[in-house]
């Protein structure tokens, strides 16, 4: 048996294609014990995601948590599953042809661009391969993740290297490490709060919540930590904010281990308790809504602030499918596609000037 995948068959007059993926972290086909299991135990398993000796970390996966936490996982799924399925899956497929959309208009022809999840599926070999089928032969990967962090941008790209080290011929490859201070993507943000203010007035404070890792991460070179903060700044910069106005914090700890700091649910608690009347809660580490923000943080969340004394609680949603974010999305992968893939037609927008006359060349 060979060690190496099935190559498509050869032909001698096609034209190489170049490929975007979006990689995604993954959801449960459904929001039930059955199908979560299988899901937290690829997820859980990743010694990316849970850095602790492998064979006492077995134990307590296989005997305590894949016994517990599938249920109570459901029922929190169940909660925000929309008619179309998960949140994550149905945004990210709505982000991939928008994208595919907007760059095809935008002169990009030959372009392939799909999407891909780390946990569950589609998986990133089955797209892949399928990205081969079609001839992709130049590969940008493109993970989700604004903030680089070892157990979500690593391990993403981790699956894409196993992948392509089963292939006999290998495309050209390259990464999008993070973009957390791309300028677009810090506009979209700035917009998406900006729309919720025009829609609902301002709050007394800015929430920005990230999501949580162990502090152990930080002090072992995690660049995690200080990219969530620099987000935070030049969000609040864009909006105008003073130090006073917003906060950045971390949400979902899980054990008893020291995480990033501050907690948002201690942070949430405490403006409650302060009796602030207006608080508005944003996720900048998600591009898309998903059992976090619309569960953990949308409904936990204000809970918490309001069962400690706050007034009225708000959640701003993720970029989601805003042309905003897809023009940001656009503009990262036009860059990292310089060299590589030219516009086969006349950008749009130029088309546009030139049909009215303007910047016409003589």
């Amino acid at each position: 048996m060979s060690r190496y995948n099935k190559e498509p068959a050869f032909q001698h007059d096609y034209t190489p294609k170049t490929g975007v993926l979006l990689l995604n972290l993954g959801t449960p086909d459904a929001p039930t014990g059955k199908a979560l299991r299988p899901y937290l135990k690829q997820f859980l398993s990743d010694p990316r995601v849970v850095e602790l000796p492998r064979a006492l970390w077995w134990l307590i996966l296989n005997g305590i948590i894949l016994n517990t936490r599938p249920r109570k996982s459901a029922e929190k799924y169940a909660a925000i599953w929309g008619k179309d399925g998960s949140p994550l899956l149905t945004h990210t497929q709505r982000q991939t042809k928008l994208l595919r959309g907007y760059l095809g208009e935008h002169g990009y022809r030959n372009l392939v661009v799909d999407f891909a999840m780390r946990y569950g599926s589609p998986s990133v070999e089955q797209v892949i391969s399928g990205m081969r089928g079609q001839g992709v032969e130049r590969l940008l990967v493109v993970p989700l993740y604004p903030q680089y962090a070892a157990s979500s941008s690593a391990t993403a790209l981790d699956d894409v290297f196993r992948t392509l080290m089963k292939l006999r011929n290998m495309p050209e490859l390259r990464t999008v490490r993070h973009f957390h201070d791309d300028p677009g993507y810090i506009r979209a943000l700035a917009e998406q709060v900006r729309a919720h203010w025009q829609r609902h007035g301002r709050a007394d404070k800015l929430v920005m919540s990230f999501h949580g890792v162990p502090r152990f991460t930080l002090d072992k070179g995690d660049p995690y930590h200080c990219e969530c903060q620099k987000t935070g700044r030049l969000l609040a910069e864009a909006l105008g904010l003073g130090k006073d106005q917003y906060v950045v914090c971390f949400q979902s700890r899980f054990g008893r281990a020291e995480w990033l700091k501050p907690y948002t649910s201690e942070v949430l608690a405490q403006l409650g308790k302060n009796h602030t009347a207006r608080v508005d809660v944003i996720c900048p580490g998600f591009v898309s809504d998903c059992l976090e923000t619309l569960e953990e943080m949308a409904m936990e969340g204000k809970e918490t602030f309001l069962t400690h004394g706050g007034g009225e609680y708000r959640y701003v949603p993720c970029l989601n499918d805003s042309p905003q974010w897809i023009a940001a999305l656009a503009g990262l992968v036009e860059k990292n596609l310089a060299g590589w893939e030219p516009r086969t037609a006349e950008p749009a927008e130029q088309r546009l000037l030139r049909a009215r006359g303007i910047g016409a060349t003589k």
